[in-house]
């Protein structure tokens, strides 16, 4: 019966806690769930790039958009306006 008990006792610490056992399988799991969520992420940058590539390949609307953003530019005919605060005196 005591050898019974300890080869029970022994596969269950085997399948628990052993090399390749349940914990393992678990640490796995939530590595490989980390993973696909990272994944799923960097898939849905890697679209908008690309949506933002056949933009600027295909139409001047994202160029003109980049241009007046990034560089303060404005269009012929265009007429600007720039509004500044009064400073606060304290």
């Amino acid at each position: 019966m005591a050898i019974l008990v300890a080869l029970t006792v022994g596969m269950q610490y085997t399948l628990w806690g052993g090399k390749d056992g349940v914990i393992d399988l678990w640490r796995l799991q939530r590595a490989v769930d980390e993973t696909r969520t990272e994944n799923l992420a960097l898939h849905e940058r890697n679209q908008a790039f690309m949506a933002e590539v056949v933009d600027l390949k295909t139409g001047n609307q994202a160029i003109e958009e980049r241009a007046r953003s990034g560089l303060g530019m404005i269009k012929a005919g265009e007429t600007f306006f720039q509004v500044i605060d009064k400073p606060v005196n304290h």
